[in-house]
């Protein structure tokens, strides 16, 4: 038997079967609309995988950018040298030596030891003999007057003509090195001289209006 299907035919009736066909046909299309779907976004996927794999690969091969150097502040603490002049040296002031005192003192020794008779005595003419005569009378006068007015001490309590030590910072002013000096202190030497230093003056006190220029006052005998 031969059967021939019309296909310009259009069905008259909506039957049970038809229903049937039209809900799968519709639920076909349903499912190759989720099927696309599912493709197209599958691709989309495995292009953004893509891209963020070539992104890491981009970055393997570009080098790291080298860090910036870190800048820290630091305070330095600067010393300053105050350079401070040194007082200037104060000026030696020389002090103006009155002559009153040194003028009553030969007046002393004059009255005492006839001292200015003897230094201005010519003593050419006289005899070793006469001489230590005279010399013996102003030494004796000359001590009574320094014995009476003065007290004196010696600077060095060593032995004349023995070996003695001078420690680093002796005193300069009242011992006078003679002789080959090198070096510094300690020097060891012999004292030639123990030295003399005054340690108390008592002049008589000058009565007003008396003229100390006067050491010996020429004498006339009546």
């Amino acid at each position: 038997m031969n059967y021939s299907i019309d296909l310009t035919l259009k069905p008259t009736t909506f039957d049970l079967w038809h229903v049937c066909l039209a809900g799968t046909v519709v639920l076909l299309g349903l499912i190759l609309i989720v099927v696309l779907l599912a493709g197209l976004m599958s691709v989309v996927r495995g292009k953004k995988k893509l891209i963020v794999e070539t992104l890491k690969q981009s970055a393997l091969l570009v080098p790291p950018k080298a860090a910036e150097p870190e800048v820290k502040i630091v305070e330095k603490i600067v010393e300053v040298e105050k350079i401070v002049q040194a007082p200037a040296p104060e000026p030696i002031v020389l002090k103006e030596a009155t002559p009153d005192a040194a003028l009553q003192l030969l007046n002393l020794l004059q009255k005492e030891a006839r001292f200015i008779d003897f230094v201005m005595e010519n003593i050419t003419a006289y005899s070793d003999a006469d001489i230590g005569v005279a010399a013996r009378v102003v030494h004796e006068g000359c001590t009574k007057v320094m014995d009476e007015h003065f007290k004196l001490a010696v600077i060095h309590e060593g032995q004349e003509g023995a070996t003695v030590t001078l420690p680093k910072g002796f005193d300069a002013s009242s011992i006078r090195l003679i002789g080959n000096i090198v070096g510094e202190a300690p020097f060891t030497g012999v004292l030639v001289h123990k030295g003399w230093q005054v340690t108390d003056i008592n002049l008589p006190k000058l009565t007003s209006g008396h003229n100390v220029k006067i050491l010996a006052p020429a004498e006339v005998e009546l």
